[in-house]
């Protein structure tokens, strides 16, 4: 465990490495920030949840800046996911403060789905897909539907949705060129939603529940400065390699929720 100022400094240094790998791919980096903030960081639970969940709201704007420079805004998929995510995230964080008994199925349960799909992203070629024509993609109610199960996720486990949003969508169909930035951008208006939620949950309960600001905002300011450099590297990056690391960062998200589960079923 670090303490005092290291803390902050370690989170900022951390935080910048991993946006800068996993932002190319739609994916903040908060999930894999969560095992890391418990082990090495030393934060406690549950405040480690509204505390990925501020890493998000500080880190993700810089992404979404380079992104709209660049001309790419997510389009009407930006709209589906919010209309999703955002009350999807308010409902986790009420189920993570006062009705979650433990994770363990559930941590199978996203283990199950991601390290598969993982595997499928990395071993087959991406498909060319136009923003407008192409083959045919889920319905927009089922996006919707999936976003809000994605919220919810992330307002249990702080982890925004984006990194489990990003990897159904690029297999659906959709360019990860959209996908980015539209993933994103919900990360980030659910990741408000989330630590306002979060706060409010605190002010009535005993324990840490808020989130570690301090903590947090290093970590954001760390992910502020590594989004901006992995969006920069999306325009540079060819669409096949861009779905390689997506998928890298798939199977270690299964990974390390495979470990907790088994860990906490042990």
């Amino acid at each position: 465990m670090l303490s005092g100022i290291s803390v902050e400094v370690v989170a900022l240094v951390a935080a910048f490495a991993i946006a800068a790998v996993t932002t190319p791919a739609g994916v903040s980096g908060a999930v894999l920030l969560l095992p890391f903030q418990v082990s090495v960081l030393g934060t406690p639970s549950p405040s480690v949840t509204p505390t990925n969940l501020l890493y998000n709201v500080v880190a993700c704007p810089g992404a979404m800046w380079r992104y709209w420079r660049q001309g790419q805004t997510g389009g009407t998929l930006t709209w589906l996911l919010l209309a999703g995510t955002l009350p999807g995230v308010i409902a986790g964080s009420v189920i993570r403060v006062y009705l979650l008994p433990g994770p363990v199925v559930f941590d199978f349960v996203v283990a199950a789905v991601l390290i598969p799909l993982g595997v499928w992203l990395a071993f087959t070629k991406a498909t060319p897909v136009t923003t407008t024509t192409g083959r045919a993609r889920l319905p927009r109610p089922v996006i919707v539907i999936i976003a809000a199960a994605a919220g919810c996720v992330g307002g249990i486990y702080g982890i925004g949705g984006g990194s489990i949003l990003a990897p159904i969508l690029v297999a659906d169909g959709h360019p990860s060129s959209q996908v980015a930035p539209a993933a994103l951008s919900s990360t980030f208006l659910t990741s408000v939603a989330g630590v306002v939620t979060f706060s409010l949950l605190s002010v009535h309960q005993h324990g840490s529940v808020a989130p570690n600001w301090p903590t947090g905002i290093a970590l954001g300011i760390g992910g502020l400065a590594g989004g901006y450099v992995g969006a920069r590297l999306h325009a540079r990056m060819p669409e096949t390699i861009i779905r390689r690391l997506l998928a890298l960062v798939v199977v270690a998200i299964g990974s390390r929720f495979l470990w907790a589960a088994l860990a906490a079923a042990s």
